[in-house]
């Protein structure tokens, strides 16, 4: 096995692993001992129709970015081959993930012209605050300029080969790095960024994604008894 392979099979079979761990670990960490800096650091008082703006534009397409990567990648080929072909659901792909990405994006470039373009905001922000923002921005132009590849193979070849590395992490498949030995670089690029994320992520503002996931139990909470005290006789 030469140097390459090697390489190949650290960067796409192991450290996947090392990132999802310290992921998992280090935000339990975090919420134990440091839970008074579990928050996004708002700095919405200072130019608070950009931030909507860009918030909103962001983070309504990057759900439906994460949403789409999560069932595309981990739905159960029984569930999809009886209605989709490999070719469709990679064209469904790429319309939905490609849209979506647009949105993120802009709201994102947004958002780091008001971080960075304000000195008051800049001044205020940590350095991880900045660092974070510019790998999502990164992230999301690699995503974007997947598109336009995958566009070359409407046979669904190179899009089946993403599903099988994917689901080959989730369920420890040994050698699935080498599904990736003969993709394009810009995918390769874009599953290793996407790691890195997860991996500085219990270390910066990205923790209070699980208080928005821990949000929805809001939804299933009983009901909430609120008694008032009143000052004089009830009549």
């Amino acid at each position: 096995m030469d140097f390459a392979r090697y390489l190949n099979t650290f960067l796409f079979g192991i450290y996947p692993y090392i990132a999802l761990t310290t992921l998992l670990l280090g935000c339990l960490i975090r919420f134990d001992r440091d839970p008074y800096t579990w928050k996004s650091d708002s700095s919405e008082l200072l130019r608070k129709r950009e931030l909507r703006i860009g918030s909103n534009l962001f983070h309504y397409g990057v759900l439906v970015v994460i949403g789409g990567h999560f069932i595309g990648f981990l739905t159960p080929d029984w569930a999809i081959s009886w209605a989709l072909d490999p070719a469709q659901h990679q064209l469904i792909a790429m319309l939905a993930g490609g849209i979506a990405g647009v949105v993120a994006i802009i709201g994102l470039s947004i958002l780091i012209h008001r971080r960075l373009g304000d000195e008051r905001i800049r001044r205020n922000s940590r350095a991880w605050d900045i660092a974070i923002v510019l790998m999502l921005w990164l992230q999301l132009a690699l995503g974007l300029l997947t598109v336009p590849l995958s566009a070359q193979h409407m046979d669904g070849s190179m899009f089946e080969t993403m599903v099988a590395y994917v689901k080959g992490i989730v369920i420890f498949r040994g050698g699935v790095a080498d599904l990736l030995l003969r993709t394009p670089i810009i995918y390769r690029l874009h599953i290793f960024l996407g790691f890195t994320i997860f991996l500085v992520s219990p270390f910066t503002r990205m923790v209070h994604i699980w208080s928005g996931a821990g949000a929805l139990a809001y939804v299933f909470r009983p009901y909430q008894i609120v008694r008032t005290r009143r000052s004089g006789p009830v009549t």
